[in-house]
């Protein structure tokens, strides 16, 4: 994976770490969102104690954790709030994400599957199906899968993004050139470089 596509991955995980972080107004909220993350896992366990069925909770312990480089920890909680709540497409996105940056493809396909079959899952699900089946060679589906973020989101630029990447790999420049000034539109920081690098 090259830095490009890692600048897509910070950009997805922080609208997910916002789209359920800050909701328990609890002190491991105030502790993550500072970057304290050590003070946020022990505040996080601390409500987990009176609450152990709590999705949101676990999430977000699971993200401290991840942020901290505690993968095993992060999956484990993920996972637990997996059985509580099988149909919560945050959860199955932040499994996707952990298998992706894991190199374990087929697992981050599976799970990001899951989330976008859910009602009301966000474009995010389609994204990271299109970056596992990127990475497996399934090209023409990946191409499907970021039409899909795309149209769940028109604003949505790392689908663009990586949209173009692929194109570009498939020798469909001027097609791939479109998309990388539609991200740039938005602007995605990548954007301009890779203008600047394939669109001459």
């Amino acid at each position: 994976m090259n830095i490009i596509y890692r600048v897509g991955i910070v950009v997805l995980l922080s609208s997910a770490i916002f789209a359920c972080g800050g909701k328990t107004g609890n002190q491991g909220d105030v502790a993550f969102n500072q970057g304290a993350y050590d003070e946020a896992v022990q505040e996080y366990s601390k409500d987990l104690k009176y609450n152990p069925k709590n999705v949101v909770l676990l999430y977000n312990r699971g993200r401290a954790h991840e942020e901290q480089g505690q993968l095993d920890s992060a999956l484990a909680d993920f996972e637990a709030a997996l059985q509580i709540d099988p149909n919560n497409f945050q959860v199955l996105l932040a499994i996707s994400n952990f298998h992706y940056t894991q190199n374990n493809y087929e697992k981050a396909m599976l799970f990001a599957s899951r989330a976008e079959e859910i009602s009301g899952a966000p474009a995010a699900a389609s994204f990271m199906k299109g970056r596992a089946m990127h990475q497996l060679g399934y090209t023409e589906d990946a191409l499907k899968a970021y039409g899909n973020a795309i149209q769940l989101d028109k604003n949505y630029a790392p689908a663009y993004f990586n949209r173009g990447m692929l194109k570009l790999a498939l020798k469909r420049k001027w097609s791939a050139c479109e998309d990388f000034q539609l991200a740039k539109s938005l602007e995605y920081g990548a954007a301009e470089e890779a203008i600047l690098k394939y669109c001459k």
